[in-house]
């Protein structure tokens, strides 16, 4: 099977040229400049609502993923979200890669005047022009793939992404990629589903879950369709639990949420 992740950040990089092109660098800074010295309501944070939720589960809107194909095409951020949130999501996480994953900024945007749960923009960040970005559309906190990124360039985004008040959740899968850990990394996500070939095993969590510092709140990403696991790596020490597809293939994403919470021990 091919390297989707490469063939997904070799897009981005494309993606993100255009993007520059149509608003300058300097213009989207001090766009988000603005917004930052305009805000004055209450910083939401991802880590917080997660530490201090009973359940820790981060409901992914995704519409489409590269190995199944289009799994809610008809989705819409101005429902699923909300009844999300409505149904007891510590956090949300919305996906804003169009090509591969059928997402979209904008389906955040309209997701943030909707909810005060925190957010999380899923996506393939390789350059801090996406940081600025997810400012402006009403993020809480951004995804930082350690596969996609050299150690300095996750470190110089992560460094980017708390100045501009953002959470950083850091995604790992190897235990190579723990020296990715570091300064400005808030949360870190063990995913479970290799990103080259798709294959999915939650054991990896348990995996690296004993390998990461004591203090790091950590993530579970991928895979995770049972209560009975979350209720097992809440045990491992995990505290949050990103479940997309589970939900999302349903008729009603949040109804299927509420009725994953209650069987949550």
């Amino acid at each position: 099977m091919k390297d989707i992740l490469s063939e997904i950040c070799a897009y981005k990089r494309i993606e993100v040229a255009k993007q520059k092109e149509a608003v300058p660098f300097d213009t989207i800074v001090e766009m988000a400049g603005k917004l930052m010295a305009e805000d004055g309501s209450p910083k939401r944070s991802m880590r917080g609502s997660l530490e201090e939720s009973k359940s820790g589960i981060i409901a992914e809107f995704k519409r489409k993923s590269p190995s199944k194909g289009w799994i809610k095409e008809d989705g819409k951020p101005e429902i699923i979200p909300p009844s999300y949130s409505e149904n007891g999501a510590a956090a949300l996480s919305i996906l804003t890669d169009e090509n591969y994953f059928g997402g979209s900024m904008a389906f955040l945007k309209t997701a943030r005047k909707l909810v005060e749960t925190p957010i999380l923009r899923k996506d393939f960040i390789i350059d801090e022009y996406q940081l600025y970005q997810a400012k402006i559309i009403g993020a809480d906190a951004v995804l930082l793939i350690a596969a996609d990124l050299t150690k300095e360039e996750c470190r110089n985004l992560a460094h980017t992404a708390h100045e501009l008040q953002l959470e950083t959740l850091l995604e790992i899968h190897s235990e190579s990629e723990l020296e990715y850990v570091g300064d400005c990394i808030d949360m870190v996500g063990v995913n479970n589903r290799n990103l080259g070939t798709f294959h999915t095993d939650v054991q990896n969590s348990f995996r690296l879950s004993e390998l990461l510092p004591k203090d790091m709140l950590r993530v579970s990403e991928s895979g995770i369709s049972n209560p009975d696991t979350v209720n097992e790596l809440r045990q491992a020490g995990f505290r949050g639990f990103l479940i997309g597809e589970n939900f999302m293939k349903t008729e009603n994403p949040g109804a299927a949420l509420a009725e994953f919470i209650s069987k949550i021990r």
